[in-house]
């Protein structure tokens, strides 16, 4: 068995370690044997000696004109291991002490809105990507489908647009348009749902889509950019204002 690394294990230091094995091995010595024998140089044999006397497993006396030091016997470790189970009960209390203040920093933390920014195509699928990984039960969507055409075709978010015609979810949208549904619209069981209705009538400027308890907006005048807010309660007022325009549309 490799004493030392096991020694390691116990909360010994390399060189703690190497000085007690020593130390134990010898008896009763001057440090500089316990050095040698060791192979750790002098001054640093004595910081072990000491930080290991702290620890109840060295201890010293002077014989004659010299100071000898001794290795505690091997039984010591058990009161070392008693030592830091006492030390680790007195920080779960201190733990338990702290929780409810850290519970409330944390929630108040959790209840701050959380905001991630997107530019161009690659935002666009970054958002679309989390509307699909979140697995939400309903989805709310507004949609200005002209200008979302300026930027993207029907083929640039084939994976999101299959997954969500499969997936059994609660989809409702306003899409707003000056020409006709497109024919996967009206086709598509998914968006059974959806209401269009002409641009001039709801002049809306990109798309929101409400999901899980985030919200997701985007503009597609000039350059597409949008953000996702993660937050309950911004997503509950959203939800209510698309529901007051959905019903009146």
């Amino acid at each position: 068995m490799h004493l030392d690394k096991t020694l390691k294990e116990l909360g010994f230091s390399e060189k703690e370690a190497k000085v007690y094995l020593a130390s134990l091995e010898l008896g009763p010595h001057p440090v500089q044997d316990i050095s040698r024998r060791a192979n750790v140089n002098r001054a640093t044999t004595y910081v072990m000696i000491e930080s290991l006397t702290a620890r109840g497993m060295m201890s010293s006396f002077e014989k004659g004109k010299k100071r000898f030091f001794t290795a505690e016997h091997p039984d010591r470790l058990f009161n070392l291991l008693k030592d830091q189970q006492k030390e680790i009960k007195e920080k779960e209390d201190l733990i338990n002490k702290m929780m409810p203040d850290l519970m409330a920093i944390n929630a108040a933390s959790e209840s701050q809105p959380r905001v991630r920014f997107f530019e161009g195509i690659e935002g666009a699928h970054a958002i679309q990507q989390d509307i699909i990984e979140s697995k939400a039960d309903s989805i709310e969507h507004i949609l200005n489908l002209d200008e979302y055409r300026k930027h993207f075709t029907d083929d640039d978010f084939p994976e999101h647009r299959e997954k969500i015609k499969k997936a059994k979810i609660d989809f409702k949208g306003i899409i707003t348009t000056n020409g006709e549904p497109p024919a996967d619209y009206q086709s598509n069981p998914a968006f059974k749902e959806f209401k269009f209705i002409n641009k001039e009538k709801f002049s809306f400027p990109g798309e929101i889509v409400i999901y899980g308890n985030k919200v997701a907006i985007m503009t597609y005048k000039g350059k597409a950019m949008g953000v996702i807010i993660e937050n309950p309660e911004i997503n509950q007022m959203i939800s209510l204002m698309f529901n007051l325009a959905y019903n009146a549309v």
